[in-house]
């Protein structure tokens, strides 16, 4: 089972990569699962279900009688973050450097509009994190509620929707970066985090943009700082 996964993914992947590049372009026909099998020596199995991924993922479409054809949108298909994907080193570095870029300006926007309401949200999430901080999952989603109410607090839903697509993912495992440490390094983890996010708070609170941008750009350095040298010491 775990050998027909593992080939059905490799096959999803390198049709995806046809279909993203434009070498496999939209209207064109895929080849039949016959064929495919044949080419890249799998079995029917694998091929019904690597197609069927890029069915669920939109970028091709089933015409009964005609064939499987890449549709129009194929190409541009939003890029997807998975649960799985978050589990990796190298994923979270990777989004937490496009986080970098984002969420500084994000938060500067913030300050410029927040309104009372915008403060209440932010301050509950912080509390709450610090009340559940013993529960890394309940902790997160706070986490995550922080960083949505700031991004409504822009009063921009170009950034809702991302951190809305993001959701848990923007808050990388803590068991990633803490591993098997002792409890007096995840309580000071916790409380490094927890003064990084309030700092940001307070710019956004006092409608200073430039302050948030600073404070909210030093968080997210501060977190791809740890997970970098966590992947370092792990090439070592």
């Amino acid at each position: 089972m775990t050998k027909t996964v593992s080939r059905a993914d490799a096959l999803f992947q390198k049709l995806e990569r046809e279909i993203r590049s434009g070498r496999m372009p939209a209207g064109s026909r895929l080849p039949t699962q016959k064929a495919i099998a044949q080419d890249e020596d799998v079995s029917r199995t694998v091929v019904r279900e690597a197609v069927a991924r890029l069915e669920a993922q939109g970028l091709v479409v089933a015409r009964q009688g005609s064939g499987v054809f890449v549709t129009e949108e194929g190409r541009y298909q939003a890029f997807q973050i998975t649960r799985q994907d978050m589990s990796e080193l190298a994923e979270v570095i990777r989004l937490l450097e496009v986080r970098l870029a984002v969420e500084s300006e994000m938060a500067a926007f913030a300050a410029s509009r927040r309104t009372l309401d915008d403060i209440a949200a932010m301050r509950g999430a912080l509390r709450d994190m610090i009340a559940l901080a013993h529960d890394p999952v309940a902790s997160a989603k706070a986490d995550t509620r922080l960083h949505m109410a700031i991004a409504r607090a822009t009063h921009n839903d170009t950034f809702v929707r991302l951190i809305e697509f993001l959701g848990v993912r923007l808050v990388p495992p803590r068991n990633l970066y803490l591993g098997d440490r002792s409890p007096d390094e995840h309580e000071a983890y916790v409380e490094r985090v927890h003064s990084e996010h309030e700092a940001i708070v307070d710019a956004i609170v006092r409608m200073n943009p430039e302050a948030a941008r600073d404070a909210a750009r030093r968080h997210m350095k501060e977190s791809l700082s740890r997970h970098t040298e966590l992947s370092e010491r792990s090439d070592d």
